[in-house]
């Protein structure tokens, strides 16, 4: 993501984090077929993209959006580990965000409920739901480039059929 680093507003909004030692070795962790770095950010700069156009608080969703997945976690996790993380992994980030960075209301708002219709902390903001939004997206086109093709088509027919169950189930 070149354009990414090229853009100086959004890199100054986030240089801290991104240059965070702590923050840097989640470049070391897989998630959703690349980096959990590479993720973060992809969901930080879309979001700050999409709430300047639509006049929302661009700041805090930069922030918040590269800390959302803020946490560090093991290769060799089972796939118990992994499904348990799903739903813990928002309170966790939240408290390694804080730890290392100061953050208003609204971003813990962001990070924490940034897993919702999966974990039900529903978003209290416009910048909230935002960043939920896109992980979403993010994570449906990650996964369909780590995804050979004969199984794109089960997994994107998984997804659909899991949010229709949360939704009207």
């Amino acid at each position: 993501m070149k354009n990414v680093v090229d853009n100086n507003e959004y890199m100054y909004l986030v240089s801290d984090i991104y240059n965070n030692q702590e923050f840097v070795k989640t470049k070391e962790i897989e998630h959703h077929g690349v980096t959990r770095f590479d993720h973060s950010l992809r969901v930080s700069y879309y979001s700050y993209k999409i709430a300047k156009i639509l006049r929302l608080d661009y700041k805090e969703v930069a922030r918040a959006g590269l800390l959302h997945d803020f946490f560090l976690s093991s290769e060799d996790r089972d796939k118990k580990e992994r499904f348990i993380s799903v739903f813990k992994h928002p309170r966790i980030c939240v408290l390694n965000s804080i730890i290392h960075f100061e953050l208003s209301h609204k971003e813990i708002d962001i990070i924490r409920s940034h897993m919702f219709p999966i974990n039900l902390k529903i978003p209290k903001y416009a910048e909230s739901w935002l960043v939920s939004f896109v992980d979403k997206g993010v994570a449906v086109y990650e996964f369909s480039k780590k995804l050979s093709y004969k199984f794109k088509f089960k997994f994107v027919t998984n997804i659909y059929i899991f949010f229709l169950i949360n939704f009207f189930g």
